[in-house]
């Protein structure tokens, strides 16, 4: 495993003093999935790499992710899962290392996983299974890692290069890069040091937003229905809004809405804007109501709904939105209705739950400004982004983590 010096083991690594300055050709912060992969892949091709972070471990967030397991990258990654001011910025990086790159590395590692849905690549056994072969190639290539460090200041030299104030003492590197995520979980340590790192240097920082996150619910009646049905799931429901559609499994929550569909189509929604939610889009609603009053026209509509969803979600919609009695007794005009709402509900959430749920940030350092063969900044030479912190944002599935493999191995042919 990686020797890790951290600024509160003095007894056996002295923290630097004042007067004696670190020197390496790179230095990375923030050592998530971007800051792990750009430093071994640097350090692999003969560069001199510190990586630091605030954190008293490495790769916080690659641990908890895909529920322990890692969603580690999709199988059917395109420049079309992502979205960005820039739309065109992450083509580059994403093509130069891409999911298959990254599985070979897994292979590598001898570590076992396996496809869940819809190309989502997960570890068979626990997500620090991925931390732990990223930490075995920065080890393998010298990587000189420091945890518990803290950075105060960074000034750019006038001969080139930066110089950072840290608790370890003054570092000074040819190539920085900023590899800090976004504000995305804060008990993980998620802050907007990367932001104002970017500003320091002349980057605009488009606005931020939580993305990939559960939407709360406030108007009485349909809150109440989300309460009711808390911990309930339906499978493979269209959930819509601004142009984009999401066909996955929603849940009700006491808070409102959550599941994959509700986190994908949150990444476009803005406050406000209508969802559209088709609950069974695999069934032809009003042929089958026809054909149900037909077969079966003493049945209830809430027993035949109890066909389509949990027994309690059907006795709620029938009591809620419909008048359930037997099917000989609706008009067509009724049936028509029926199918409508079920396949068309239509809802204004009050908002997300925000940074403290969400997966990603929307947002962030301007990727207009940053070349995309390299990710060096073009305002001030030397300094590189990478990962969340620029404004690339994934869909669920193993995108975001593709993106920070991509990018971060990107800028290290070139740090």
């Amino acid at each position: 495993m990686l020797r890790v010096r951290c600024a509160a083991s003095s007894a056996r690594y002295p923290v630097q003093k004042e007067s004696t300055v670190l020197t390496s050709q790179v230095i990375i912060i923030g050592a998530g999935a971007a800051g792990l992969m750009c430093a071994m892949s640097a350090a692999a091709r003969g560069r001199q790499v510190l990586l630091i972070d605030h954190a008293n471990k490495a790769g916080k967030k690659i641990l908890m992710s895909g529920g322990g397991r890692c969603n580690f990258t999709n199988m059917y990654c395109e420049p079309v899962n992502f979205l960005s001011h820039n739309p065109h910025f992450c083509k580059s990086a994403l093509a130069r290392f891409t999911q298959w790159d990254f599985i070979a590395l897994v292979a590598k590692h001898g570590v076992p996983y396996h496809e869940k849905k819809l190309g989502q690549l997960f570890c068979d056994n626990k997500s620090s299974d991925i931390l732990g072969l990223l930490l075995d190639e920065c080890e393998q290539a010298g990587v000189d890692l420091r945890l518990d460090t803290s950075v105060s200041e960074i000034a750019r030299l006038d001969e080139g290069g930066y110089q950072l104030q840290t608790s370890l003492g003054p570092a000074r590197c040819e190539s920085l890069v900023i590899a800090t995520g976004g504000l995305s979980i804060p008990t993980l340590g998620a802050t907007g040091f990367g932001y104002l790192i970017a500003r320091q240097f002349g980057h605009s920082v488009l606005p931020t937003r939580a993305g990939l996150v559960p939407f709360t619910i406030t108007d009485p009646q349909l809150k109440a229905l989300c309460t009711e049905l808390s911990g309930t799931s339906v499978e493979d429901c269209r959930v819509s809004c601004n142009g984009q559609s999401f066909v996955e499994n929603i849940l009700f929550t006491h808070r409102g809405l959550s599941g994959p569909a509700i986190l994908q189509i949150s990444s476009y929604w803005q406050p406000g804007d209508t969802i559209s939610i088709d609950l069974l889009p695999r069934v032809d609603l009003p042929v089958w109501l026809v054909e149900q009053q037909r077969e079966r026209p003493n049945s209830e509509l809430k027993t035949l709904l109890g066909e389509l969803f949990t027994k309690k979600m059907a006795g709620l919609l029938a009591e809620q939105w419909f008048v359930s009695k037997p099917m000989k007794q609706y008009t067509p005009g009724e049936l028509k209705a029926i199918a409508e709402r079920l396949g068309d509900w239509q809802l204004v959430p009050a908002g997300t739950e925000g940074y403290r749920t969400a997966e990603v940030t929307l947002g962030g350092v301007d990727s207009r400004e940053v070349s995309s063969k390299t990710l060096e900044s073009l305002k001030s030479p030397g300094l590189y982004f990478v990962g969340e912190v620029l404004d690339v944002t994934g869909h669920l599935g193993g995108f975001n983590f593709q993106w920070a493999w991509a990018s971060g191995y990107a800028a290290a042919q070139f740090v």
